[in-house]
């Protein structure tokens, strides 16, 4: 039975994503998780009058089960209704990692109407979202840089005007000449990876220039330099989901939802029957899905 102020939902899709693997395994910040319990901290369905929603559970981060089961109860504020014909399964794939890019892009990193930007880790699902929603925002131009030959061709092919790639032995000046000679300066740089990357993606940043920081992909600490930082006036910024309200991150899903039900954003994902969950559990955690894997009932 609901709680109060609880929303009764059927679900529809859950994506299994890295901070479900975490969570469950008590690798994440949270601790270990208390148990038994369903994870998943994410998921779309329907209200028992049919709406579709998508919803975000605190799973695996305080008791409490998520979105991997057939029905889930979940307080009123972390339920954002869609439109009515929203593509469930896309919209759970896209999900928090696109809030992150939207709210990343606008919030925290004050993207505005013909500026340049560069998105690093672009074959990931933030650096997916990230590029499209840079354009859809106003940017002028989008320069993408991925590691692999699949995530630059499939950023390109999602509106990016070029691919520069990262490679193992890259240090930051490399990196940065390699880079320039395809963007010039830029104004706004989304950062999943922080590294070596980062560094190098301070180099191109215009004077005033920002960076906006939501992962570390790449490595936990970066090879940045005063000299840059100082001489250009640069802004490096933070980001974490954690730090919008449920309002602020309501705004973005909608903004996500209506582009993806309009045909404007979407991102690699695989749909998979929830009877192969065990199987779709263990390539995320291998890291050997192409996309973000989404599990359907």
């Amino acid at each position: 039975m609901p709680g109060v102020g609880e929303v009764p939902i059927t679900v529809t899709a859950a994506p299994i994503t890295p901070l479900d693997v975490l969570c469950a395994t008590g690798t994440s910040y949270f601790g270990p998780p208390a148990t038994p319990y369903v994870p998943g901290v994410q998921g779309v369905g329907h209200r028992d009058d049919g709406t579709p929603v998508w919803f975000a559970t605190s799973a695996g981060m305080r008791p409490g089960d998520g979105s991997m089961t057939a029905a889930v109860s979940v307080p009123f504020v972390d339920v954002v209704p869609l439109p009515p014909d929203a593509p469930l399964p896309l919209i759970a794939a896209l999900g928090l990692s696109a809030v992150a890019a939207h709210a990343a892009l606008t919030r925290t990193g004050g993207l505005t109407e013909g500026e340049v930007v560069v998105v690093l880790g672009a074959g990931g699902v933030v650096g997916q979202a990230a590029v499209q929603l840079a354009l859809l925002g106003g940017a002028s131009r989008v320069i993408a840089v991925s590691r692999s030959a699949a995530g630059r061709d499939r950023a390109v092919a999602l509106g990016a005007e070029a691919a520069v790639p990262l490679l193992p032995d890259d240090d930051p000046v490399t990196l940065a000449d390699r880079l320039r000679a395809v963007s010039g300066l830029v104004d706004l740089v989304i950062d999943p990876l922080f590294g070596v990357p980062a560094a190098a993606a301070l180099k191109v940043l215009r004077p005033g220039g920002r960076l906006v920081n939501l992962g570390s992909s790449a490595a936990a600490t970066a090879p940045v330099d005063s000299a840059t930082i100082r001489g250009g006036s640069l802004k490096i910024l933070g980001y974490t989901n954690n730090g919008l309200s449920v309002g602020e991150r309501a705004d973005s899903l909608g903004v996500v939802a209506t582009h993806a039900t309009e045909g404007r954003l979407t991102v690699s994902h695989e749909v998979v029957p929830f009877g192969d969950v065990s199987t779709a559990w263990s390539r995320q955690a291998a890291g050997d899905a192409g996309g973000r894997i989404v599990l359907t009932l």
